[in-house]
């Protein structure tokens, strides 16, 4: 009985390495489509004011055009306006 129990679970293990393999090999080709994943690496730009970085789609910004500049909270957006 103790063999059964044993044989299953090994069996469980490796078809969960083999689902997991086949996923990403289908992942990684692009066949499938999930576009509710964020991109695995994204450009960040540094706050001019405190020196964090962020991501630019989620920041405050000031200025157009190429003299954009992002910023990570409202009081740093304020202190580069004053200068």
């Amino acid at each position: 009985m103790i063999r059964l129990i044993i044989w299953l679970v090994l069996l469980l293990i490796i078809g969960r390495i083999v689902w997991r393999f086949m996923y990403a090999i289908f992942d990684g080709a692009g066949m499938l489509k999930d576009n509710t994943r964020e991109p695995a690496a994204v450009r960040l730009v540094r706050d001019p004011v405190c020196g964090v970085f962020v991501v630019p789609g989620k920041a405050l910004t000031s200025g157009s055009g190429g003299s954009t500049q992002y910023f990570c909270s409202e009081k740093c957006r304020q202190q580069w306006r004053q200068r």
